[in-house]
């Protein structure tokens, strides 16, 4: 299961795998993050639902997820794959069956091993209506990027906002389907969830499957451990197995990453097979690589310190060039997209300072007094999503107004907020769109742009709200993103990959900047970093320049481009990372008329937005740091290379030359998923001996429908 960011209550839906009580109650004797614990009941669930289904469907019996929508499945079959979807765009959906048969390819190689049988792959158009399935009975949150179960190896998920995002996805969840048959050991389709994988730790699994989807150079967790070897809390690996407190998929990528750095890629497979058979992985750890796991953990430790301790000595803690404004903490770790106001007196934000939920605040931008709570997704009924991972909302240009994208009902909405008069003035549903992300006003406050989901692909909209118009600017497969208007109201900012992506080989390219003639319809390539991702622009008070975030040089920085000149400064040089829940979510945000700049930013295993005041330090400099060692590559590795490198970096390997894939309809047909061991018993009174005995079942078609 991959899980982009922590699932909390939204609206009324209950969450019946986390309760809310539950889910962000921590140990006051143990200063950890929460992120760990929100994340691990939906990993946790996520990999063991098809071991324990009976049992989870027993508990919860009545309990029913919302189906908004009824969806007109088809099968597109491949060489490995039967592909479920619904999407009326087939090549949409071929270009998701090359991305996992090369995904095949790559990992049947580094595993060593064929799947048996053919691989269902199940594709939703967007987040809330993967959320509506029917395939698996537990409710999924926003946090939930896609699942694999056990029983039918069903991989179920959504398109994602980029291509990138949708290829790694159906990456990581092939992973699982590849442990989930290795550890059946070639038994029945039922033996694949045996008792061997519930004595697996889920660092083991999940981050075996961000380690091989991503591979070595991952800038999010490199952050991660960045922090902790400044903080000097490095756990052992054998207390990796506690995953409330340490995230299974950042710990995990990191062991993996040490691992396969030092002994080579090939010890994946080797182990995946052994540990299949056992379920003791310190016993496997210790056989195949021939060291001790104590020995194990101080090796890797060292590694760490030795490629960061250099990295944080020539960067800057926060704190030297930014005042905090909302600090993260273990009762509050998410403080999240900023958005602050044209005269940067007044901020609305995300934060979970009331534990419960993740919810939208309005506070002082000076004192950082709070104000007052604007949404409460806990206790708020009718939104189901306020799109905390993936979206922020913004200010018009007379700060009177707020807009957001939302869920409700299944479908997304744009809100508008009356700011003084603390209501909501109007609310726009778009019944022919998925999702809404990252709305921005027009500076004469009549337009709303935004990027929208539909279709399994996302593009850039502008709606009327005078005459009630839904334009739609871009229309292809290439991700268009976080669209912002420039203040003269000429040019529309956004984030796309069109410009480095080759679609013939479905080569993926980076995330960089694109400038958009509101009038003329026009795309014109901004010359950001020809490297690393280039996001989140935003503008400054002249209409001249950008502001942005990239990672070019291994660590997220804040940057900003004058525009007629190309010209390239950069803003901060943080030892950790500017950065929201994932790597994509927006951070920053920009008072247009004081030029004051708000981010958040990951320190201290939380996320606390700070604010830049000086005006010295927003001019930038024109020398971008540059470091020995890419700050992005996970020890030991001095050098990005390894036989998997290899393979994601040729996208040609494993992608199929026949490409005209059958396409029928989809027929519902049970199928037996599980058979209990079978029991058996005798007794004897004065009226006869007797005997009884008896099997259950469970059958279910592929959609579960």
């Amino acid at each position: 299961m991959i899980d982009l960011g922590p699932p909390m209550p939204e609206g009324n839906v209950t969450r019946h795998l986390s309760p809310p009580q539950t889910v962000l109650k921590r140990s006051p004797s143990m200063r950890q993050s929460a992120l760990p614990k929100i994340l691990f009941t939906l990993s946790l669930a996520g990999f063991l639902a098809g071991v324990c289904a009976p049992a989870l469907n027993a508990q919860w019996y009545g309990r029913n997820k919302v189906q908004y929508q009824k969806f007109d499945f088809k099968i597109m079959k491949t060489r490995h794959y039967d592909i479920y979807f619904y999407l009326q765009d087939e090549q949409t959906v071929k270009l998701a069956a090359l991305m996992a048969e090369r995904w095949y390819a790559r990992l049947s190689r580094m595993f060593n091993h064929e799947l048996k049988g053919r691989q269902p792959l199940i594709l939703y158009g967007s987040g809330p209506e993967f959320q509506q399935t029917t395939v698996i009975n537990e409710v999924l949150g926003e946090g939930t990027g896609g699942v694999t179960e056990s029983f039918k190896r069903r991989i179920i998920l959504p398109y994602g906002a980029s291509l990138t995002e949708t290829d790694h996805v159906i990456g990581h969840e092939l992973v699982h389907a590849f442990q989930y048959d290795i550890m059946a050991q070639g038994h029945s389709d039922q033996a694949r969830g045996n008792e061997m994988g519930l004595r697996i730790p889920l660092w083991f699994i999940e981050g075996m499957a961000e380690y091989l989807s991503i591979g070595p150079v991952d800038q999010n967790t490199s952050m991660w451990m960045r922090d902790a070897v400044r903080r000097k809390q490095l756990p052992q690996i054998n207390k990796l197995e506690n995953s409330y407190k340490y995230f299974p998929y950042r710990w995990g990528q990191a062991v993996w990453a040490y691992i396969t750095g030092r002994w080579g890629d090939e010890v994946i497979g080797k182990m995946m097979k052994s540990v299949g058979r056992t379920g003791d992985y310190e016993i496997i750890l210790e056989g195949v690589l021939g060291i001790k796991i104590k020995q194990l953990s101080a090796d890797w430790h060292k590694s760490m310190q030795d490629a960061y301790n250099p990295l944080l000595e020539e960067t800057l803690a926060p704190d030297k060039f930014a005042r905090a404004l909302f600090k993260g903490v273990e009762s509050n770790p998410y403080n999240i997209a900023p958005s602050i106001s044209p005269d940067g007196k007044e901020l609305v934000f995300l934060s979970t300072r009331d534990m419960f939920s993740i919810d939208l605040y309005l506070a002082d931008a000076d004192t950082g007094k709070i104000k007052r709570k604007i949404i409460s997704t806990a206790v708020d009924p009718h939104f189901e999503s306020i799109q905390f991972i993936k979206s922020a909302g913004t200010w018009d240009a007379r700060g009177e107004k707020f807009v957001f994208g939302g869920v409700a009902k299944g479908r997304p909405v744009l809100t508008i907020l009356d700011m003084k008069k603390n209501k909501i003035e109007r609310e726009i549903p778009f019944g022919e769109l998925a999702e809404i992300l990252s709305p921005a006003w027009s500076p004469d406050g009549r337009y709303v742009t935004f990027t929208a989901l539909t279709g399994g692909v996302s593009d850039i909209f502008i709606y009327d709200l005078k005459d009630n118009v839904l334009k739609q600017m871009t229309r292809d497969v290439f991700a268009d993103l976080q669209p912002v208007w420039s203040p003269d109201g000429k040019t529309i900012a956004f984030v796309t990959e069109r410009f480095s992506t080759n679609l013939d080989w479905v080569d993926i390219g980076n995330y960089e900047l694109a400038l958009l003639d509101v009038e003329t319809g026009r795309i014109q390539k901004l010359l950001g970093f020809p490297s690393g991702k280039n996001i989140n622009p935003q503008w400054t008070a002249d209409s001249k320049g950008l502001y942005f975030l990239s990672d070019q040089n291994g660590k997220t920085d804040l940057y900003r481009i004058d525009i007629a000149s190309g010209k390239l400064f950069q803003i901060t040089n943080m030892n950790t990372g500017i950065s929201g829940i994932t790597d994509l979510s927006p951070a920053i945000s920009v008072a247009l008329n004081t030029g004051r700049v708000v981010f958040s930013g990951y320190q201290d295993s939380y996320y606390t937005i700070y604010s830049i005041d000086d005006e010295k330090t927003l001019e930038g400099q024109s020398f971008l740091a540059q470091f020995e060692r890419n700050p992005a590559l996970l020890p030991p590795r001095g050098e990005a290379d390894g036989a998997l490198l290899g393979l994601l970096k040729n996208p040609l390997f494993g992608l199929p030359k026949d490409t005209n894939f059958a396409i029928s309809a989809y027929k519902p047909k049970l199928a037996l998923d599980y058979v209990s061991p079978a029991s058996i018993g005798v007794g004897a009174d004065r009226y006869g001996t007797y005997a009884a005995g008896g099997v259950s079942a469970f059958w279910s078609d592929m959609l579960g429908t």
